[in-house]
């Protein structure tokens, strides 16, 4: 039965990042992501249901779209099977089990999805235009304050820490928004700043300082690679903006799993 399970959670987790891939290409550009049909970025056309089975379309597809034959980026593949891979690893780390499970599982497995549902979507997006979208942070911040009412409720000793997380969140996101208002953009530093504080607030102090602490080296390891590959290709120097936002999704859902493990398997 828990094998059943698994691949349930692993097929969620590909229909989601199926979603995923659509809101990291519409978001950016201001289109709907929940009421218009799919279609082809090339040619327009609408999909139908058999051109969007997550993993399967693209394998039996040729990589390819089927009225346009215009190559599909390999990338769609790889968020449909990282988002089935992560959700089962998160379900792992809580050793979910079907013949074991509790309410309080249940609820923290749910939030945990919906949380590392936003991860993906951020850095999705911020890998690609090097921007944090005020509409995924403002939906994680409603999926961690619905999560905070639910943690004060079971166990109101720890509200006062969650009312100063809260009260930075909401200071950091008016100074954002006031710096729009002057100058008709996000401030990117502030936008990983609001970032950081939505990770501390559901991943807790050391899950939060292990990200910055593996975001700081894989970004380090990232501007090496690239100096060494500009040397021995004779490049000019080029100062590229680094997709802070992405590392530190990809670091923070690590860490979340790597955490859970040694919390739930520990006892």
């Amino acid at each position: 039965m828990n094998l059943l399970l698994y691949i349930y959670i692993f097929l969620i987790g590909i229909t989601f990042g199926s979603f995923f891939t659509l809101a990291v290409y519409r978001i950016p550009r201001g289109e709907d992501i929940t009421h218009t049909r799919s279609y082809c970025p090339k040619c327009n056309h609408k999909l139908s249901f058999w051109d969007m089975i997550p993993l399967f379309s693209y394998i039996f597809l040729g990589a390819k779209c089927r009225y346009c034959k215009e190559k599909i980026r390999p990338r769609y593949f790889i968020l449909e099977f990282c988002s089935g891979l992560v959700f089962v690893l998160f379900a792992l780390s809580i050793k979910l089990n079907i013949y074991t499970l509790t309410a309080q599982t249940i609820v923290y497995f749910i939030f945990g999805l919906l949380y590392i549902a936003g991860l993906f979507i951020v850095s999705g997006i911020d890998k690609e235009k090097i921007n944090i979208q005020n509409e995924v942070t403002l939906y994680l911040t409603i999926v961690e304050a619905v999560y905070i009412i639910y943690l004060c409720i079971v166990d109101s000793a720890s509200i006062y820490r969650y009312v100063i997380y809260l009260l930075t969140l909401v200071i950091l996101t008016m100074a954002n928004t006031i710096y729009y208002k002057k100058k008709v953009k996000n401030n990117y530093t502030l936008d990983c700043l609001i970032l950081l504080n939505i990770m501390l607030i559901f991943t807790y102090e050391y899950c939060s300082i292990l990200t910055v602490i593996f975001t700081l080296l894989a970004m380090s390891i990232k501007v090496l690679i690239d100096k060494i590959n500009q040397k021995r290709a004779n490049y000019s120097k080029t100062h590229k903006k680094l997709p802070i936002g992405f590392f530190l999704c990809v670091t923070n859902i690590i860490t979340l799993i790597t955490t859970n493990c040694i919390i739930f398997y520990k006892g």
